[in-house]
């Protein structure tokens, strides 16, 4: 339920003047709550008291509470200026934040992901949190201020050119024709250009019953950039299908396609993503910008003797090479990473993937298609019909794509794909789950490299921070032990605010030795198997994470969220 709509069942105010709260709202872009008091509909105290017994929490006046600063740096510059809200107290794992909307669940959900902690709502007044915001946090612009960006999109110029491989570059303006997307035409090109120029992965474009709401994922965490008006949803899906050449006019079934676009002199893939919903089509956009992208091992994160022993593996002439961990942990970075690094006139390399999201020089890459019996099983069973050194295969799903890969090996080729594990050692419980005989994994496995992204540390913003003890224990430092200065990003321009620029991976890789194989073949579990590892000297991830925290590259927080709950 809304504010207005609490009010107006409090008995506190009129539909009528909700209604005119509303027109008010509109003009100045401020909260409902702000809009009637204003008009002097409501007292601030009465505003407060029928919040908090709505939602049965308390109300707090933030003018006579001490801050404490340590508590408010847990929660970042951009959260705090997006939802308007205050740290108040701590017990334990739990943070009393003070919100003007207590009832908002994403607000307290993002806040839950970014501190690592439970979350109690306060009410507080909007004026004395949006004062606390100003003061403490470096929010440059407040996310409440939509129009602004609807305004900047619609009076700005088309910055996006589409190319067709098979025909010249033609202005979106001209492809979608006499359609009437003015202003929608306008607002993708914006979007598409900003999340190029921010170094989003990401684009949703999501409708719901009253909003339009667009999110970029920046460094793996998605952040809401925009609110246009409901009523552009229709144009918006129009404009991006057209662009992206799928069917406009359905809208009941979901579909897949590409944009390839010029932005900034560069050419940038866009794989396109929609689904119907129960408001309007949802769009999915994954910027695929190669000019981004470094594939260089030696600047991916890895430690130097956990690249050693990758380098070591990719380098032998037959096997498989495993890269594990979940979606968008960077595998396919690394994968293409270690195809550059081998890539040799003197060499065939192949690859079946879905989709192909970068062209590599030299090598032959191929789309797999399940709808018409290309899978990555097919393709691989083709594929040594072309006399390969080395086959790329984007996933191991199933037992025949497993049984094809070993026999590859087995006869004399290099295989370098990847499966959807949590760890290395995991990775062969998930192969003998598939029914894939244990002798074959030891004859055939030369490494399971496992991998995460970390956001690295904003290095214009950063300051060294004391954690209390309990979130150092959490992240599994010894408080005692810690002989390092620890930091955290406060917020800038650089960072957008988040204290976090750029990402950086952790590895682990894991060499199938006798003594695993040994263990492997008894069936032994994968705690066993990942500590004969480490005894062997593999850098865990975990291990990888606390190095990368010792260099200063990351936060406690990144430690927590990405290899302590594994």
């Amino acid at each position: 339920m809304k504010l207005g709509e609490i009010l107006v069942s409090e008995g506190l105010i009129s539909e009528d003047m909700l209604a005119q709260a509303l027109e008010e709202q509109k003009k100045d872009g401020k909260r409902v709550g702000s809009a009637l008091m204003k008009l002097g509909f409501i007292e601030e105290n009465a505003l407060l008291k029928a919040l908090s017994k709505h939602f049965g929490i308390k109300s707090v006046d933030l003018r006579n509470e001490e801050l404490d600063e340590s508590l408010l740096k847990l929660i970042p510059n951009e959260i705090a200026g997006k939802y308007l809200v205050v740290p108040v107290n701590r017990f334990g794992r739990t943070l009393t934040v003070a919100m003007i909307n207590p009832g908002d669940v994403a607000a307290i959900e993002d806040i839950q992901f970014a501190t690592g902690f439970e979350v109690e709502p306060v009410v507080a007044s909007e004026d004395a949190i949006l004062g606390i915001v100003r003061e403490h946090y470096n929010v440059k612009k407040l996310m409440s201020d939509v129009m602004y960006e609807i305004e900047m999109a619609e009076a700005g110029e088309i910055s996006v050119e589409v190319v067709d491989d098979k025909k010249q570059e033609e202005d979106l303006s001209d492809i979608i024709e006499d359609r009437d997307s003015g202003p929608a035409l306008k607002l993708v090109s914006k979007i598409i250009t900003d999340a190029v120029d921010m170094n989003v992965s990401d684009v949703h474009i999501e409708p719901y019953e009253k909003d339009l709401r667009i999110r970029f994922r920046i460094d793996g965490i998605l952040h809401e950039v925009m609110k246009p008006p409901k009523r552009m949803t229709r144009a918006l899906a129009t404009v991006v299908k057209v662009m992206a050449k799928l069917k406009v006019e359905e809208k009941r079934l979901p579909q897949d396609g590409r944009i390839k676009a010029r932005i900034h002199n560069k050419i940038i893939d866009i794989r396109v993503a929609t689904i119907p919903t129960l408001f309007g089509e949802k769009i999915a956009l994954r910027i695929l910008d190669r000019s981004a992208i470094q594939l260089n091992l030696d600047l991916l994160g890895f430690e130097p003797s956990t690249l050693k022993s990758f380098r070591k593996a990719i380098k032998t002439p037959y096997g498989i090479v495993l890269a594990t961990g979940p979606t968008g942990s960077g595998k396919t970075t690394t994968l293409y990473s270690a195809l550059t690094e081998l890539n040799d006139p003197g060499l065939n390399i192949i690859t079946a993937e879905d989709p192909i999201e970068y062209s590599l020089m030299g090598i032959s890459q191929l789309q797999v298609h399940d709808k018409i019996g290309l899978t990555f099983a097919s393709a691989l069973r083709e594929y040594l019909r072309q006399d390969p050194n080395i086959i790329m295969v984007g996933e191991i799903r199933d037992l025949e794509t497993a049984q094809i890969s070993i026999r590859a090996a087995l006869t004399g080729h290099l295989v370098i794909s990847t499966v959807h594990t949590n760890s290395s050692a995991a990775t062969v419980t998930r192969l003998v789950n598939m029914n894939v005989e244990r002798f074959l994994i030891t004859s055939t496995i030369l490494s399971i490299e496992s991998q995460r992204l970390l956001r690295k540390t904003c290095e214009k913003c950063r300051k060294e921070i004391k954690y209390p003890d309990e979130v150092l224990q959490d992240a599994g430092v010894d408080p005692k032990k810690l002989d390092y200065p620890l930091y955290k990003g406060e917020g800038c321009e650089a960072c957008r605010g988040t204290g976090y620029k750029g990402r950086i991976g952790i590895f682990e890789n894991m060499i199938i030795s006798s003594k695993i194989k040994d263990l492997i073949l008894q069936g032994a579990p994968a705690e066993k198997i990942e500590k004969q590892a480490v005894e062997e000297g593999m850098i865990t991830l975990h291990s990888s994470a606390l190095l990368k925290l010792e260099s200063g590259s990351t936060t406690v927080e990144e430690v927590i969220r990405e290899t302590m709950v594994m």
